[in-house]
Parts: structure tokens; C-alpha cells; sequence
């Protein structure tokens, strides 16, 4: 841990106190560290007074951040030391035009067409684009074909590119191009009035609103120094809980519905209605959206809410337990889930996969264990027993966070109700932040970790906002479980990931 420090989750630094160390001291720092079974929370450039400057976030047990200035050209650690900081340094290539020398597949992460950015940082193959097409690995042979889905799909689905190298059924490798829709968020965030900016974050990824506006408002409050109530904090993880259960049991009944098991899908789709439903009754959206504001929630949750919240999972707990039954106890489902889509312990580690993506490969890794926020330290853990890193490990890890997010929720209300105190609503209202100060936030959303950092500059306004959603860990994963195996299992592969393509496009 040379030349690092440690950090708090949440917890506004000076910047000042944040090392900033020469690019070798930097490196050697890092491939220590990650070779060390260290992961990387994030790894981004920003700008300041002419000078190009690289801050990493990593984490084992703690939290640690390092900072270094970098020309035009750096030591790319991806092909020295680690698979783990292979979409980090491709970001900050094509966002800052700063070349990774030495990476082994530099190309854009996010697909532009008639890219003016950077062209000369990347690979020549990239630099020369023709508008709407750009290179992919080609694995050659005779007997090699390639089959290209996307980036349009059919019904809603936004668009991403999938290009298989395949030698009859057979995949060799998966290419996966994203970015069709980038909407700049990124750099939309430090020109907004701060009233706008959890109604942004609820947007970066729908189906994630609440983990990533969490993130955003736990941030503010942590430069501003605002003080949560306990209320607000228990309401918050309800919230939280209440989005990993919907997402996870919509999922379990898609994972159903490809393998032609129509009951179970049917019956898992109408119990995720019931979980947004009680979003809604939260706070008037299905989503979350309008509920976590900074300082605490805007709609506060009475004893009236609190028993239809009781109610509602006295009710359906029973009947996801039947269901959930019914799809892991037929043949023909383990017959297509077992042995499909595997990666191992040691490519996932190495890969940093995240989330149930990656306590299905045997990763313990979560972060409401490791970084407790809110009220996340005084709630038990959870543990997983199907950790083979395959299909049915992702779904049968779903199934235990599913009653786990069950048994948390109910707690939590119990926390509320011995509550004495009363409760107030946010109210919007100007604050200042923290000047030449930074923070990181990180919260296991329903994918796994979400992670938001801001710098802010010395009149206190916020200089660079930068954002990880898991899915920029977790795309690589489903690449690597489509190797060696049949191109007719890549539905349900990448349904059992369900990535987000909104929340890695940012």
C-alpha cells in the first residue's frame, strides 16, 4: 500500500491529501497492489491547468486512492500487469486522447461514427474508420465464419453489436461493440444546477435509478456535510432492496422464458410487477425515480405504507418460493442451464468481474459487506453455495439474493417502525460543496458495484464527474463465457448477465 491512501466510502478528502506520485512510482504501486488480489474501483483522467492527470480507486478490504500527472503517452498496465485495467485505459483514450502504450487492444470503448476525438491515439485499424464500421478481431481459417447480431434488435432492447468468430456452432471469440447512444453524461453533470442532477443520475441506467442516484446523493451530502435521519437511511436500503428484487425476479422469468419453461416465466413475471408496485407506493414511481434526494428521501414512509410493504411480502414470499422450486427442480431447465456460459474463478478474478456475476464464480465480493452505507453494516450478509460460474450459478445465486433482499426488507421494517422520531421530506435547496475536495461513492446496486467520484475544483464546483456502473466490468465476462461454446446458447449466456448497455454508454 506504498504511496496510497487510505479511504472511507463516501468520505469528502482534500485533494491535496490524495498522492500524487511520478507515472513509475504509480505503476509499480498498482501492479503490486492488483497482483496482490487487488481490484480497481475506478481509473480516470481529468485536466487541470494544461496538465493531464490519471486517479485510481482500488480496493481489497479497504479503499485506497493514488493520483499521477501523465503526458500524451503512458505505460499501458493492462499489457504488463493486469486484464483488470483493460476498458479503464481504452476510456481514457478515447475521452482525454491519452495513448496506453503497450495495450493490446486499444480501440474505442464507445462506437462513434465519423470519430474526430482522438484519431491518432488509436491503433491505425481505428484511426481510418468508414463511417458506420470499424475493425473487430478476426480469428482466420477456412473453416471460419462470422455471424454479426445488431446493433438494431428487435422489440426494445437498445442497440449494441455482437460479432461472432465461429468454426461451425462453435464460438471462438466474441466481439462486443457498445456506445451507440452516447449521451455525454459524463460531461452534462458539472454544467447542471445541482436540483437537476439526481434526475440525470435516476436516467444513467433506468433499471438502476436508485443505486445510481444513491451513489450521487450520498456524494453530495458527504462535500456538503448534510446529516441523514435515520428514516430516511432505513427508507433508502428499502428502496435499494426493492430494485434488486424486481430486476432479479424479471430476470429469473426471462432465464425461463429461454428455455421454452413458460410457467415459470409468466409466474416470475407477474411477481416483478407486484416488487415495482411497491416502489410505487415508496414514492409514486414504479422506478424509484423522485424518492432519494440529498439529505435524506422526499417522500416519507408512514405506518400506512410500512403494512402494505408487510403485507405485499407475507404474501408473495410463499409463492416465489413455489416458483422458484418449479425452475430449479426441472431436468430440462438444468440439462440447459448446467455446464453453459462457464467462467472460471480465476478468469473472473482476473477479469474483476462484479456483482452476481461474480459471486457466481466463487468472488465473495459485496458491497454492502465491504463498504457498508446507509444501514447496510447492522443487516447480515448473504452466502452463496453455487459457485461454479456458469448459468445456473448466476441464476441460482439470484434465487438466494431474491430471499435475502426478502428477510432485509423485513428487518428494515421493523428499524422504521421503533423509530421515535419524526420524520421530515427533503426539501430542495441550494448547498455548497467542499472546495478542492474529492469523494468516491460505492453501493452494491442490483447488478453488483456502482461507483460514483467527484473532484471539485477551489470555488467548490464540481470539476469532473465520473461514473462506473458494473456493467463496464461485467460485458468483458460474457464475452469470455461464449468461448467454446455453442452460438445457439448466447441468448440464454447473455440473458443470465442482463448487462446494461444505457449504463456503460454513459
Amino acid at each position: 500500500m506504498d504511496n496510497m491512501l487510505k479511504i472511507t466510502n463516501g468520505q469528502a478528502i482534500a485533494r491535496a491529501s490524495i498522492p500524487l506520485v511520478p507515472f513509475e512510482s504509480f505503476f509499480t504501486s498498482l501492479s503490486t497492489f492488483v497482483k496482490n488480489d487487488g481490484y480497481i474501483v475506478q481509473f480516470f483522467a481529468f485536466t487541470e491547468e494544461d496538465k493531464n492527470f490519471i486517479l485510481a480507486v482500488v480496493r481489497n478490504s479497504d479503499l485506497y486512492v493514488i493520483s499521477t500527472e501523465v503526458g500524451s503517452i503512458f505505460q499501458s498496465l493492462t499489457g504488463q500487469v493486469s486484464e483488470k485495467f483493460h476498458m479503464f485505459e481504452r476510456e481514457v483514450a478515447e475521452q482525454y486522447g491519452l495513448r496506453p502504450d503497450g495495450h493490446p487492444w486499444l480501440k474505442m470503448v464507445r462506437y462513434h461514427p465519423n470519430y474526430t476525438g482522438y484519431p491518432d491515439v488509436f491503433d491505425n485499424d481505428y484511426a481510418e474508420e468508414i463511417p458506420g464500421n470499424y475493425s473487430y478481431f478476426q480469428v482466420k481459417g477456412e473453416a471460419i465464419h462470422e455471424v454479426g447480431v445488431g446493433p438494431v434488435h428487435a422489440g426494445i432492447i437498445e442497440p449494441g453489436h455482437f460479432r461472432f468468430q465461429c468454426a461451425g456452432e462453435e464460438v471462438l471469440h466474441l466481439e462486443i461493440q457498445l456506445g451507440y447512444q452516447h449521451r455525454g453524461i459524463e460531461k452534462m453533470l458539472p454544467t447542471m444546477p445541482m436540483k437537476r442532477m439526481p434526475i440525470i443520475c435516476e436516467a444513467i441506467a433506468g433499471d438502476t435509478a436508485i443505486g445510481h442516484n444513491l451513489c450521487l446523493c450520498q456524494a453530495i451530502e458527504s462535500l456538503a456535510g448534510m446529516q441523514i435521519e435515520p428514516g430516511a437511511s432505513i427508507t433508502r436500503c428499502i428502496a435499494l432492496e426493492l430494485e434488486r428484487l424486481a430486476n432479479h425476479i424479471g430476470d429469473l422469468g426471462a432465464l425461463s422464458g429461454d428455455v421454452a419453461f413458460n410457467p415459470p416465466a409468466s409466474y416470475f413475471g407477474r411477481i416483478r410487477g407486484e416488487f415495482l408496485n411497491l416502489l410505487q407506493v415508496l414514492c409514486g414511481n414504479r422506478f424509484g425515480k423522485g424518492l432519494v434526494r440529498p439529505g435524506g428521501v422526499a417522500h416519507i414512509m408512514g405506518e400506512e405504507q410500512r403494512q402494505l410493504l408487510r403485507d405485499k411480502l407475507a404474501e408473495i414470499t410463499p409463492e416465489i418460493e413455489h416458483v422458484c422450486d418449479l425452475l430449479f427442480t426441472a431436468h430440462t431447465v438444468l440439462a440447459r442451464f448446467e455446464h453453459t456460459g462457464t467462467v472460471s474463478k480465476e478468469m473472473a478474478s482476473d477479469l474483476g468481474l462484479v456483482g452476481y456475476a461474480g459471486r457466481a464464480c466463487g468472488l465473495a465480493y459485496d458491497a454492502r459487506v465491504a463498504f457498508p452505507t446507509e444501514c447496510y453494516q447492522d443487516l447480515p450478509a448473504n452466502s452463496n453455495k453455487v459457485t461454479d460460474g456458469d448459468v445456473n450459478s448466476r441464476a441460482w445465486v439470484r434465487r438466494e439474493e431474491i430471499m435475502h433482499s426478502l428477510q432485509l426488507i423485513t428487518m428494515l421494517l421493523a428499524k422504521h417502525e421503533a423509530l421515535m422520531e419524526e420524520e421530515k421530506a427533503v426539501q430542495t435547496r441550494p448547498v455548497n460543496l467542499a472546495a478542492d475536495s474529492f469523494v468516491v461513492t460505492v453501493n452494491e446496486g442490483w447488478r453488483g458495484e456502482v461507483s460514483h467520484a467527484i473532484l471539485t475544483d477551489r470555488q467548490g464546483d464540481v470539476q469532473r464527474y465520473k461514473i462506473k456502473d458494473p456493467s463496464f466490468h461485467n460485458w468483458t465476462g460474457l464475452a469470455m463465457s461464449l468461448r467454446n461454446q455453442g452460438i445457439s446458447d448466447f441468448p440464454l449466456c447473455n440473458k443470465s448477465y442482463n448487462l446494461s448497455y444505457c449504463g456503460f454508454d454513459l
